[in-house]
């Protein structure tokens, strides 16, 4: 008797597992882990500031290679559950669809990969040729100080090594099989702080208006930063916001605030990117402008796991499934593949994204039954 992926999804959807709680979804994966032979390690990790996450490691095997499965049972808040047409924490199937708050990001996507390696090991006598090994956590959607990075720190602590991994977020644009994340951009986020002279507007004399350099320094830095590499796009900066706390019309303000976040390239480095900016701002400035830039810390640098028999077995799998061919792809924002890049290539494939985050998120059955067909496939093809 073969796993049901709609179910096991259907139980974790069912908990609510909003960012930072568990709801019971770690529950669900051990007692699916546990009978099957997988020794189970449930952890809280905390520091001050933060709440405290709930995370869950798993290991069928004691040989190598280790393939690692990983992904997180946090979901986002489901705002109004009025507007939704199924309750978002029933797990309801209507019309072929899943419905419910992380049936893509990424409840269903965990639901594949166990029962692809529960069907796995009870066609091959309980165990793996190498391991298989599950890192999940309920930190992904939060500030995610408390899950991954801790979780396979404190893996590596143990002595665990891991070969290769496959993140089960949701990869796929408009149909499944059609994309794989092989990398993300990195992330930075900074305020530009522009410092002028408060007075009275009929003076202008009398002041320094701190909007004008503001706005000098925001165009320099909006310009190109590069022309992109060969796996990735143009690297981008764009301004979120501009503030100068003035609640009057006839105050000159003394400061100008802009925040700006970029998502950069493999041609670039956190440092070589803040290197870049901070020259553009001071030549932007010309010795005239009175500005400073303050940064925010990143925990997202970029990555690309290339072009390779990791790479090539995945897009086997997914083509023997779906007859589709796989794109490789950065694009995107971030996820827990940053922190996963530092112990071992990762990729990234799981449900199809257009309605996580979304109301009335939902996903085909069809696309769960055909996803546990690729994960198993892959599992085949690497310990072949």
């Amino acid at each position: 008797m073969t796993a049901d992926p709609v179910a096991i999804a259907r139980d974790l959807v069912r908990c609510r597992s909003v960012t930072p709680e568990d709801g019971g979804a770690l529950g669900v994966l051990q007692g699916l882990l546990a009978p099957a032979g997988f020794a189970v390690h449930c952890m809280t990790f905390a520091e001050p500031g933060t709440a405290p996450i709930e995370n869950l490691y798993a290991r069928i095997g004691d040989q190598k290679p280790n393939l690692l499965f990983a992904g997180h049972t946090d979901v986002v808040p489901a705002g109004n559950e009025a507007s939704w047409s199924h309750p978002p924490f029933a797990g309801e199937v209507a019309g072929a669809r899943l419905y419910g708050r992380g049936a893509v990001d990424m409840k269903g996507g965990i639901a594949c990969f166990i029962a692809a390696a529960l069907d796995h090991l009870a066609a091959n006598g309980g165990k793996p040729k190498g391991s298989i090994s599950l890192a999940i956590t309920g930190d992904e959607e939060g500030v995610a100080v408390n899950g991954t990075v801790k979780l396979l720190q404190w893996a590596a602590a143990r002595g665990e090594k891991f070969d290769h991994c496959i993140l089960g977020e949701p990869s796929n644009v408009d149909a499944l099989g059609d994309t794989i994340k092989a990398g993300r951009r990195g992330s930075l986020n900074g305020t530009l702080i522009v410092s002028g002279r408060s007075g009275h507007v009929a003076y202008p004399d009398r002041a320094d208006n701190p909007i004008r350099g503001l706005v000098a320094l925001v165009t320099a830095l909006q310009a190109p930063l590069d022309e992109g590499s060969a796996q990735f796009g143009p690297s981008n900066l764009e301004f979120t916001s501009v503030d100068v706390g003035n609640p009057t019309v006839n105050i000159i303000p003394s400061e100008a605030r802009a925040r700006f976040n970029i998502r950069y390239n493999d041609r670039h480095s956190q440092t070589a990117m803040k290197t870049l900016i901070e020259h553009r701002a001071h030549a932007a400035a010309a010795g005239r402008v009175r500005y400073a830039i303050d940064w925010q810390p990143s925990n997202a640098d970029v990555f690309v796991t290339k072009p390779g028999p990791f790479t090539d077995l995945a897009a086997a799998a997914i083509a023997e499934v779906t007859g589709r061919k796989s794109k490789l792809s950065t694009g995107g924002g971030t996820s827990d593949a940053r922190f996963i890049k530092d112990y071992c290539p990762v990729l990234e494939f799981g449900l199809v994204g257009q309605t996580m985050h979304a109301v009335d998120e939902c996903t085909p059955v069809a696309d769960l039954v055909a996803l546990t067909a690729i994960y198993r496939r892959m599992i085949e093809k690497y310990f072949a």
